[in-house]
Parts: structure tokens; sequence; C-alpha cells
């Protein structure tokens, strides 16, 4: 218990910094090679935070430990709307002006419905692992094509401003070294996940929706808080809007294309329940401070949010202890 207690710590560590890396390489790269930088934000870096969520989920899925790869992917998204926007809107007020989110957050909804569709009959299959694979294809096409108003030309600045410059040998370097790191830390911290749900008798999938989603969901946290320190604060929230985009299109689809797997129903009222509700509170949050109305990601919804991750935590604890 000990030793797999220390790899998830380690495991952890090594996975935020070698996702900081791999982002820096992946950014710098396709920078240099010209892609735009707003291009850039909307698809690598927003791929690339989620590389952790990526590498650990289809590891879980190749040594049989479905429920830590699902796990993660509910628990990451649930992770990035209470913890990751509950947090940056604590320490910074994130007031939303663009009408780039007039795109991302459609794509995040009609996402977001259709995973619900899918996981209707409790379970995930290929085709199920291969539509959503179409869905990531058809949203990367859509994201190419945006085209920027002269309102978003702010945003544009400051995507520039965020994205690191490396020469291409360096890049193709940190690129390289974040992949391989990458893998094995996943690969060390799936390993120490399934151990310790096996010594403490409760399943994997409660270890994928706690420690291993807010352990993977750490480069968004750091993106997104630093991002909103520096008065980026759009960038901070399309880094969750992306993230999540993401970890539904490729976190669940690529294990459900290696191994097919089955879950429970809590899994749906519970988890992406869950996962409605504060969709549909970002969205609300989002639109009514586009529009003009006092109402925007301040303080008191940053404690809303936390706050209903929080009791979801005690829900997991309590249903899993077996005292409800």
């Amino acid at each position: 218990m000990l030793l797999a207690s220390a790899t998830i710590i380690i495991g952890i560590a090594f996975l935020v910094w070698s996702a900081d890396k791999f982002v820096a390489g992946a950014a710098s790269l396709a920078r240099n090679l010209g892609m735009s930088p707003l291009l850039i934000g909307l698809t690598v870096v927003s791929i690339g935070t989620s590389a952790p969520e990526i590498l650990v989920s289809v590891t879980a899925a190749l040594v049989d430990a479905s429920g830590i790869a699902i796990g993660n992917a509910l628990g990451s998204n649930i992770a990035n709307l209470g913890l990751v926007l509950g947090i940056t809107a604590l320490i910074v007020p994130l007031p939303v002006r663009s009408k780039l989110f007039r795109k991302e957050l459609p794509i995040l909804v009609v996402t977001t419905a259709v995973t619900g569709l899918l996981l209707a009959d409790l379970s995930l299959s290929r085709i199920d692992g291969l539509i959503l694979l179409v869905m990531m294809g058809i949203t990367l096409y859509l994201l190419a094509h945006y085209q920027p108003s002269d309102e978003d030309s702010a945003l544009i600045v400051e995507e520039e401003e965020e994205l690191p410059q490396l020469t291409t040998k360096a890049a193709v370097f940190w690129l390289i070294v974040g992949l391989l790191l990458l893998v094995l830390s996943s690969r060390a911290l799936v390993w120490a996940a399934t151990f310790i749900a096996q010594q403490l008798g409760i399943s994997d999938l409660i270890i994928g929706l706690t420690i291993v989603a807010i352990g993977t969901s750490l480069p968004e946290l750091a993106a997104s808080v630093t991002s909103a320190l520096k008065g980026h604060h759009e960038i901070a929230i399309g880094n969750i809007i992306g993230s999540n985009i993401f970890n539904l299109l490729i976190v669940m689809s690529l294990p459900a294309v290696i191994k097919p797997y089955q879950f429970d129903l809590a899994l749906v009222w519970r988890d992406y329940g869950l996962i409605c509700l504060l969709t549909a509170m970002l969205v609300f949050f989002c639109y009514s401070s586009i529009q003009g109305k006092k109402i925007q990601l301040g303080r008191a919804s940053g404690i809303l949010f936390c706050s209903c991750y929080l009791g979801y935590l005690i829900l997991l604890y309590l249903q899993s202890s077996g005292q409800i």
C-alpha cells in the first residue's frame, strides 16, 4: 500500500510535468509549421492538456481495468467543472465577453447529450466509440474552419502571448520526451490505482472517478489558474470547455474501441447526471455574462461549483462505504 500510494503521487507529478512539456512541444511545432495561434489554442493545446486522461484511460483498457478508464473520463469532466472552474473563479472572477463561446459551448452541449444517449444502455461498445471518434473529426473540422470576428481579436492576441515559443528541434525533443513520460507515468498510475482499489475492496470505477480523475485534471487547473491570473479570462474558461469536449470524444471512445465495457445504472444518474448539471450551470453563467447581465463566473459561482464537487465526493464516500 505504501509503495502504491507513493507511486500514485509520483505518477501524478510526472503526468503533470510531462503533459506541460508535451503541450509546449506540440504547440511550438504546430506554430513553426504555420498553424494559426487561435487554432493551436482550440485544438493542440486542448487535446494536449487532455493527454494524461487519454493515456491513463487507454492504458487502463489494455490491462482490463475498464472502471478506471470510464471513471477517469467522466471524473475528469466533473473535476474540470466542479474543481478547476470553481477554484479558478474563486481566485479570479471570470467575465465572459468573447462570442467564441457561442461556437464552443454548443459543441460541448451536443457532445454531452450524445454521450448520454450512448450511455443509456449501460454499456459502451466499439460502435459507440467509433461514433464518438467521428464526432471528434467533425469537431476538429468545425474548429479549423472557425472565422473569428473583430470582437475576438483581443482573444487571438492573448492566445499568441500564451503559446510557448521553441525552436523546431527543441519542440520535437520535448514532444517526444513528454509523450514517453506520459506513457510511463500513466502505466505506473493505473497499476497503483488498481492495486489500491483491490486492497481496499472498492471498485476501480471509484478510484478512477476520484484520485485518478483529480490527478489527470491538474494540468487543466494549472493552465486555467495561470491564464486567469494573467487576465486571460477567456483562455482560462476555454481550456476547460475544450478539455471536456475532448475527454468525452477521445478519452471515452478509445477505451471502448479497445475493449467494450459495461457499468451500473449509478454511473448514469450520479456521474453523468452531475456532468449535465455542471455543464448547464456553465452555459447559464457564460451566456448571461455575454448578454451583459449582472451574472458572471465570480466567487459566488466558484463556491457553488466547488460545493457541488464536494457534495459529489461525499456521496461517493457514503455509497462506497455502504452507508447509503
